[in-house]
This record gives C-alpha cells, structure tokens and sequence, in this order.
C-alpha cells in the first residue's frame, strides 16, 4: 500500500494514469475524440499567444504571483515589500510563503457573476485575478494572524477563528455579487489551520512559512517533485470529503472505470492541480530566500478549465455528445475526469511543440512558463471569442477547492 501511496502522490502518477485515458479516448471509449490534425493549429494559437505576451520570452512561471501584479501593478513591491524589507531575508520568503499558501487556496473558481472592486486602484477585477488582489488585502489587513504585533503573517490560530462573516466582507460578497464555494474555502482556510498545527516538522512555528525551514533541512538544493510531496504531505488532511488510502486524503485524486475496479487503487487517478500551482508559487519566494529549486521540468501541466478549455474550444478534442455541453458536472464525474486527464497529454504534446518552435529546451522552458506565457492565457482567449462571459465550455459545479 506505501508504494500505491508514494506512486499516487506523484507527477508520474499523473502522466501515466492519464495517458491510459487517452489511449482509451483514441480507441473511442470514452465521452471524448481526438483530433490530431488540429494540433499544430492549437500550437501556432499557443505561440502567438507567448510572443504577444512576452515578445522577449522572458516568462515567469505560472504562478500566484502573475495575480498580485493584475492592471499592472505590482501589489508585492509597492505595498508588502516596502514593509517586510527590513526583515532578513529568510523571514521574508516566510511572510511571501504564508501569503502565497492563503492565496492559492482561496482561488478555486469564482463564478461569471462575482467581481471585486479594488480600493488602492479604484479597478476592478473577476476571476483568478480578483480572488488573488482580494486575498492579497486580507492578507495585509491582518486577517490570518491572531497576532497584533504581527499582523503580516498567516498562523494556525487566525485561520481557525476565521469567520464566513469576514470572508464575504473580504471579498465583497452579496447576494448581487455571489461567490461560488463560499463555505467550501472557508473550511479549507480552517483545516490549513489545523494542518498546519497538527504537523509541526514540515510547518514549524505553526505558521506556512515554517515550511522553508523544513526545507531547509533538506539540503540547500530541492527537487520540485519533493516540494510537492511536502505540500501533498502537509496539506493533505485539508481537503474535504476526498478519496483515502491507509487513512492518506489523497487530494484531488478521482476514480475512473476504466483505469480498474472502482474499489482498487487501480481505478484512482490524480491530478493535484492545486498542490502543484501551489508548488509553482512557492518557487519564487523560497530561491529568494536561499535555497534552489531543481527538477521543475518534472512536474505535470494544470488540469483546470481554462487548460481543458483551450482543447475543447480549439477542438483539439470533442464531445461525443454536445449536448453534454449543456449539462451540470461534478468533479468526480467520469466525463471531467478525462476531460482532465486529457488535459495533461495534451499539454505535454503542444509544450514539446512550442518548445520546438521557439527553439527552447525542457529544462529552461518546463510546463510552468509554458502555461504562463501561452495555454492559460490562450485558453481565457479562445473562451471569450466563443462566449461573452469567456466561461468555461463545460458546465462545472465547483465547491470551491477544485477548479
């Protein structure tokens, strides 16, 4: 059972049960078709999109951080950096790790009718980039501290005495301007408080930023794939209502008929999409503070709608059955499993595309500056042409810790 867990806690996992998936799609056993002769198209779409976003193809990685600078300001210079510059610098990528944790956590979908108006700027902002710039300002508002004396640091107690009153507060919730999974990212904000207190090696001080000095015990070089692992490890118990092994949450980890018997670890295939954006964003403020991070290129693409959407919408894949599209989905649904599964492939396969094209190598152009520069934001493009609000192409009914 330790190796199906170790297995199942890795990008590997990730690939190998997805490719199933799509094997099984290519032989016409699945919701879904693939068509490979849209493919290059797909990845001229994916250049074009690099090129016009960063015609220098100095890319960042596909990160939290991308958020917090949205309307093209950089809300971490201006108003966090000026206040923690004093700090030593570990302490620093302690404050930016306990800020990039909350934030992530707080980013599932928001809905097509949520927005969030922006005091500092007078903007505003929807989706991924409001539900960052909002828990941005509850982060530098105190909001995760139980401590007055410092207010600019995330700790167990705060986030346990976080309140669905202050959240919606926060994030500008009314009944004209609803949030989807409200109570679900509350709950997730108070299990990573009891998380973080129940495992004190990999977060000492019972505080997110304790992870680095974890790390540290590491070695002054860390594989990315450990860096997950000890995201996986550490924040696994906060997941709601998942699937278990040897009484492991496993996280964003779902079943497929045909990948096994449902009751076998066999039939269980992950994606930990939160863990690893979660892991991406960690990068940054961890080599800030000293210690480097090897290996990116081994982690996996983002299962996520805009992603899957990118396909979908460019037809790279289709639906068997369209009027699917009109249709309500879970995640643990078998239709948005492959269609997540597919996802991965798929990013692999137009990653190695654009790589060649721009004449870069894997190793300095992983999957993380592949979705910042080009799908992710393609993906928000192509939906926008086809639909007003740029939703999503599937209907998905999020509780707030998935998409």
């Amino acid at each position: 059972m330790k190796n199906d867990l170790d297995y199942l806690l890795s990008p590997k996992a990730i690939r190998d049960r997805s490719t199933k998936l799509f094997e099984a799609t290519v032989a016409g056993k699945t919701h879904f078709e693939y068509h490979p002769d849209k493919l290059d198209s797909v990845v001229d779409f994916v250049v074009a999109t690099i090129r016009k976003n960063y015609p220098d193809l100095k890319i960042p990685f596909h990160s939290r951080w991308g958020h917090f600078r949205a309307g093209g300001i950089d809300r971490v210079q201006t108003y966090l950096e000026e206040k923690i510059q004093a700090l030593p610098r570990e302490e620093q990528g302690r404050t930016k790790i306990d800020l990039v944790i909350s934030s992530v956590l707080l980013d599932a979908g928001a809905g097509e009718g949520w927005k969030y108006l922006e005091a500092a700027s007078g903007k505003t902002f929807s989706r991924s980039e409001g539900l960052g710039i909002a828990s941005f300002w509850m982060f530098m508002d105190g909001t995760f501290s139980h401590d007055p004396a410092h207010p600019l640091r995330v700790t167990a107690r705060g986030l346990k005495a976080l309140t669905r009153e202050k959240l919606e507060s926060a994030f500008q919730v009314t009944a004209e301007n609803p949030l989807v999974g409200v109570e679900g990212r509350l709950e997730l904000l108070r299990s990573l408080g009891s998380a973080i207190e129940s495992a004190p090696t990999i977060f000492p001080g019972a505080r997110p930023g304790g992870l680095f000095d974890y790390l540290r015990t590491l070695g002054s070089e860390v594989a990315a794939v450990r860096l997950l692992r000890a995201v996986l490890d550490g924040l696994g118990p906060i997941w709601p209502g998942r699937t278990s092994l040897e009484g492991v949450n496993l996280g964003d980890c779902w079943r497929h008929s045909l990948l096994g018997p449902l009751e076998s670890p066999s039939s269980l295939i992950p994606f930990h999409k939160l863990s690893q954006w979660l892991t991406y964003s960690l990068i940054e403020p961890i080599e800030e503070a000293g210690l480097k991070i090897t290996g990116v290129y081994e982690m996996t693409g983002l299962p996520e709608y805009r992603n899957g959407g990118l396909l979908l919408d460019r037809e790279l894949i289709t639906l068997k059955d369209p009027g699917l599209l009109t249709r309500e989905h879970t995640p643990d649904s078998e239709l948005i499993v492959e269609w997540r599964a597919l996802t991965i492939v798929c990013l692999d396969r137009i990653a190695e595309r654009v790589r060649s094209q721009l004449g870069i190598a894997e190793s300095d152009f992983p999957l993380a500056k592949v979705l910042e520069g080009g799908t992710w934001w393609a993906g928000r493009a192509a939906a926008r042409e086809l639909r007003a609000d740029g939703s999503p192409p599937l209907k998905l009914k999020s509780d707030g810790t998935v998409f």
